[in-house]
């Protein structure tokens, strides 16, 4: 008895102190790796010039609440958004909203990830989109709110132009949404990837 309770007293010091190890608290670039139903995308977070999204992000993949969402809208050449909805395009629930963070010099180019919001600046909560061409018109400019660029694909960029090439249609005459994937990308799951 005596030797199972030092066993299982060992496996959750391992299993607390993998999971923060996850975390990655002052690394300032964390690694994500996307599981997406195309393949695998890793993309490196910028924890120093974007720490409120980051850490609105991390928030999300703790929780696994980016598993099994789609990648629900793709305009050729501009950028491709998920994070928001599942197979079914019912809305996942959000946290509260997050302070706009696009003066924080990286600028939408391609390849990076940035963060979805409304026309109110400070509307973010969970989607995110992925930028498919430098757009520069998604930066701040004269004093106008930008889209808060968080991290950079460093592998699976080859994904990243396989998602660009599909096809996309309207949704619904009811909810108005055009520049949807006929076969939506599902993002299967976020792994934190162990950094040294």
């Amino acid at each position: 008895m005596k030797w199972s309770k030092y066993l299982l007293g060992v496996a959750a010091t391992f299993f607390l102190s993998f999971s923060h190890a996850e975390i990655q608290p002052d690394n300032p670039f964390p690694r994500v790796k996307m599981v997406t139903s195309m393949g695998d995308i890793v993309v490196e977070l910028n924890r120093d010039a974007a720490p409120l999204t980051v850490k609105n992000f991390f928030r999300y993949v703790k929780k696994a609440q980016y598993n099994g969402t789609i990648f629900h809208r793709l305009v050729p050449g501009f950028v491709i958004q998920g994070g928001g909805y599942d197979k079914n395009f019912q809305d996942k629930p959000s946290y509260e909203k997050i302070v706009n963070e696009s003066g924080n010099g990286l600028k939408n180019e391609y390849g990076t990830i940035a963060m979805a919001r409304e026309r109110e600046p400070h509307s973010g909560t969970r989607q995110f989109f992925f930028n498919l061409n430098d757009n520069t018109s998604l930066n701040p400019d004269d004093g106008d709110w930008g889209y808060a660029v968080f991290g950079r694909i460093v592998e699976g960029v080859e994904v990243l132009e396989a998602m660009a090439e599909l096809e996309s249609q309207a949704y619904s005459d009811d909810i108005g949404w055009a520049d949807v994937p006929v076969d939506p990308p599902t993002l299967k799951r976020i792994e934190v990837v162990p950094q040294n």
